[in-house]
């Protein structure tokens, strides 16, 4: 229990110091990694989730800049393949959603765990800390696909004690209205939903990362 307050207690203060801005403050600079979802898939230049997450944060009053590193069709294979490189060095957090693209393919979800166990650990060797997003395997892949797929995201989290935030298109999977003709990716209106309830986890995320210039 004293952890855990201790642990609240760290990340209002370092809220506090983002909010405060000031001589001392700096930019958290955080990097969105991921597939199409993450990308802006047919959406126009300012409407992917990161510059909306952005937008967000800084209309808090948040010291936020939020990178696209999305690259539509991307599987986790791929985003490890790229991970070193698509992540530049300042980067201070990723939010590293991946893994929509290897449910629809069918790719085992073993596979596809330990991709995302791989580019876990190599940002945290480099002192980059980790928002692992979470992705459903679609009904079509089965009730067995689904039963090895889905809990991947929740035992990765709590290997390496980095925060998860559950399903990345929570109140918009299941809204027609919220999605492109495709039924798959969210426009516009489906991104602002998608912001609005992982704000607070993002906010949180940011107030776990060191805020002062050494």
């Amino acid at each position: 229990m004293r952890f855990k307050v201790a642990a609240l207690q760290f990340t209002v203060i370092a809220l506090s110091l983002i909010f405060a801005g000031g001589a001392n403050a700096r930019t958290i600079n955080l990097v969105g990694f991921g597939d199409s979802l993450m990308a802006g898939y047919q959406l126009p230049p300012g409407d992917g989730f990161p510059e909306k997450l952005q937008a967000a944060l800084k209309a808090k009053g948040l010291a936020v800049a939020v990178a696209n590193a999305g690259v539509s069709g991307d599987t986790t294979t791929a985003g490890l393949a790229r991970i070193d490189w698509s992540v530049p060095d300042g980067t201070d957090g990723v939010i590293l959603e991946l893994g929509a693209n290897d449910a629809l393919r069918g790719i085992p979800p073993e596979e596809s765990e330990k991709n995302l166990d791989q580019m876990i650990t190599r940002l945290k060797e480099r002192g980059i800390a980790v928002l692992l997003v979470g992705m459903m395997a679609p009904p079509n892949m089965g009730a067995d696909y689904a039963a090895r797929f889905n809990p991947i995201y929740r035992k990765l989290s709590e290997k390496h004690g980095v925060q998860l935030y559950a399903f990345f298109l929570d109140g918009v999977a299941l809204d027609a209205g919220l999605k492109l003709d495709d039924g798959m990716h969210p426009n516009a209106k489906g991104i602002d939903v998608m912001v609005g309830k992982m704000e607070a986890d993002v906010t949180n995320f940011v107030g776990t990362i060191s805020t002062v210039k050494k």
